[in-house]
């Protein structure tokens, strides 16, 4: 059975940091192409970042130089740094990994708020 688990999510001031873990299990997660995506509500899910097996990234224009993702194959986890957060960021953050299937996690709240 595929699980992935978010952590990390939370309330943060304007200019804050959180980091997000994603923990995966029953999958080959070396080979999985990993992401995170966030959902605002009433919007679209959106992809945020990145990282392929080969550790190619990608993030959205609205987090380049804010944002950092990272993983660890040897602990099966995805990291997503998040610093100088922004109202706007606020959304629920969702880990996802992609091979030849496609598995999302249950998803963990992120709220930038003074």
């Amino acid at each position: 059975q595929v699980q992935l688990v978010e952590s990390g999510g939370g309330l943060v001031q304007p200019g804050g940091s959180l980091r997000l873990s994603c923990s995966a299990s029953g999958i080959t997660f070396s080979l999985y192409v990993m992401g995170w995506y966030r959902q605002a509500p009433g919007k679209e899910r959106e992809l945020v970042a990145r990282i392929t097996s080969g550790g190619r990234i990608n993030y959205a224009d609205s987090v380049k130089d804010r944002f950092t993702i990272s993983r660890d194959n040897a602990k099966n986890t995805v990291y997503l740094q998040m610093n100088s957060l922004k109202p706007e960021d606020t959304a629920v953050y969702y880990c996802n990994s992609r091979y030849f299937d496609n598995y999302w996690g249950q998803g963990t709240q992120v709220t930038v708020s003074s």
